[in-house]
């Protein structure tokens, strides 16, 4: 009888305690399904193309200042490099991409892109004007510097 009075207790405890818990947890935009076709625009969808925003910090790699919804990046293509490689930068009036793109790990020079460096999405994002949701005391080094 001890025995089924302990186990009855430890079962209400994970039960109750589970959906108090489930209660608890929350996503930091609410219940609000990111998909929602009625959520603000800026919200779902980039920014309209716009001047690039600046960097916040040294070694931050440029926001991408368009939308690339639909861009093919895989082992087989590469979108960005449609407008963004050396050889049609001028043409397509794009930011060519940096030098340091074009080095291996072990800090060879190559005649292609580095494979390390070929996926643009896994460092660069498009900008969106948008709030965050989270907030944060972040300031860029120029304040952080001495005056």
């Amino acid at each position: 009888m001890k025995h089924l009075l302990r186990w009855v207790a430890v079962t209400l405890c994970c039960v109750l305690g589970h959906s108090v818990m489930a209660e608890e947890v929350a996503s930091l935009r609410g219940g609000t399904n990111i998909n929602d076709p009625s959520l603000p625009a800026e919200i779902i969808r980039w920014q309209p193309e716009s001047a690039p925003l600046p960097r916040d910090y040294v070694q931050q790699p440029p926001l991408i200042p368009h939308k690339i919804e639909g861009y093919q990046i895989n082992l087989n293509a590469n979108k960005c490099l449609t407008c963004h490689s050396w050889a049609n930068y001028k043409k397509a009036n794009a930011t060519k991409i940096s030098p340091t793109h074009f080095r291996g790990r072990d800090g060879i020079e190559l005649a292609n892109v580095s494979a390390r460096r070929y996926f643009c999405t896994q460092c660069h994002v498009p900008q969106a004007n948008t709030q965050p949701l989270v907030g944060n005391s972040f300031e860029s080094v120029e304040l952080l510097q001495p005056r």
